[in-house]
């Protein structure tokens, strides 16, 4: 981003400017919430273990500097506060602090901030306005509700991983942990909804996700198919489970994806590689001819990419009005233009790592844009000042550090 790109971005509040939010998360559903409201301008205090802090913190490879890149690249725009909640000044602390508080995201296995008195039900008479947000691995309610979450676990319980990798192979999990991604960004959805309803009525709610719910999110035509037919579907590696051709093809160098599914584009592409025939061929008239014959269709249409460059191909394709694009690397998705136009890779400084690149905002808004206006920070940098803010005098933020139910930087 350009230095008078940035300077016009940080002259705009985001539109949750004066929303306040404590975040007792770590790792990466909770963090990712907490990460997506304060890019769109909420103070979000993310209140840390003691000892240690959030465990990616320890995560020793790869670092920036000595600093975890996992915690770096979640936790941007926020503050840090260390409390060690097994200690009741600890737990004394948060409950003043709910007290101005308009939301709570959490990601702890059900139970435990009941453990700690820091339930929803305890802290909705302290605060009724309080939106809390628990992100846990089934949700609060049903027969798994007790047990610990992980993504891969909720990958495996939702159908993902039977849907994910070649046929025949394996079961294979998506790269990225997308049950937690995206249980983060459906926590995120439920607090912005449940603060609009807070607008209307002046009253607060519980938003209850989780990484199987949002595993099963994901699967919606997967599950269709099996809800009109009975049958489960199969793995079938990049081609789409209902179209065809709709899916990754070689290159004399690579790997491009190719959306030629409907009509219109089937038939241009036909033309496009020199293959007219197939569009009355009657093993490819239809959509439905093609998902039937369609090994000996990527077979033929395979013949052909393998004979050309990746670039040169994608440029074709462009011209010719079809969807297509490169198997980028992660490496070469980050240094593409677009991507780098639609700033969605930044820097900060952070004290220690110094200069760190990281992801851009994904949702861009015309008044009220998103920004990225503070590194992550460090363990407990913040721990005075947020208690300050909390009506804490000093002399009860020196007593709690020096009890150890409070650690600052």
């Amino acid at each position: 981003m350009t230095v008078a790109r940035e300077e016009q971005m940080t002259a705009f509040k985001g539109p949750l400017d004066g929303v306040k939010v404590l975040e007792l998360c770590q790792v990466m559903a909770g963090p990712t919430c907490g990460m997506l409201l304060a890019d769109l301008g909420a103070d979000v205090v993310k209140v840390e273990k003691l000892p240690g802090g959030d465990d990616t913190r320890s995560y020793d490879r790869p670092q920036v500097n000595g600093e975890s890149a996992a915690f770096l690249a979640m936790n941007r725009n926020k503050r840090s506060i260390a409390l060690d909640l097994k200690r009741a000044e600890g737990r004394a602390a948060i409950q003043r602090l709910i007290v101005g508080a308009d939301v709570l995201v959490e990601n702890f296995r059900k139970g435990t901030m009941e453990k700690f008195g820091l339930g929803y039900e305890a802290l909705k008479e302290t605060n009724p306005r309080l939106i809390y947000c628990a992100i846990t691995g089934y949700g609060r309610t049903g027969p798994y509700a007790d047990k610990g979450g992980f993504d891969l676990i909720a990958q495996g319980i939702s159908g993902l991983m039977s849907i994910t990798g070649e046929p025949g192979q394996e079961p294979v999990k998506c790269g990225p942990p997308v049950c937690d991604i995206n249980g983060g960004i459906l926590g995120a959805l439920g607090i912005v909804a449940a603060y609009v309803h807070r607008l209307k009525t002046g009253v607060g709610q519980m938003v209850d996700t989780s990484l199987l719910e949002a595993g099963i999110h994901t699967t919606f035509w997967h599950s269709a198919i099996f809800l009109a037919t009975g049958m489960s579907p199969e793995p079938t590696g990049s081609a789409h489970v209902l179209s065809a051709p709709y899916q990754a093809f070689p290159t004399r160098d690579g790997w491009i994806t190719i959306g030629g599914a409907n009509p219109a584009n089937w038939e241009r592409l036909a033309r496009m590689m020199g293959l007219a025939e197939l569009i009355v061929d009657p093993r490819f008239r239809t959509n439905s001819d093609r998902m039937q014959h369609r090994a000996e269709l990527i077979e033929i249409l395979s013949a052909k990419t393998r004979q050309r460059m990746t670039r040169d191909l994608v440029e074709a394709l462009d011209a010719a009005g079809i969807p297509a694009g490169p198997v980028n690397r992660i490496g070469d998705m980050l240094a593409d233009p677009h991507v780098l136009a639609r700033d969605m890779v930044i820097e900060t400084v952070h004290p220690v790592a110094g200069p760190t690149r990281s992801l851009g905002v994904p949702i861009k808004l015309s008044q009220t844009p998103g920004t990225v206006r503070r590194p992550a920070p460090m363990l407990g940098q913040h721990t005075r000042e947020v208690l300050r803010e909390a009506a804490f005098s000093d002399a009860e933020i020196d007593a709690l550090v020096a009890s150890g139910a409070a650690l600052e930087s």
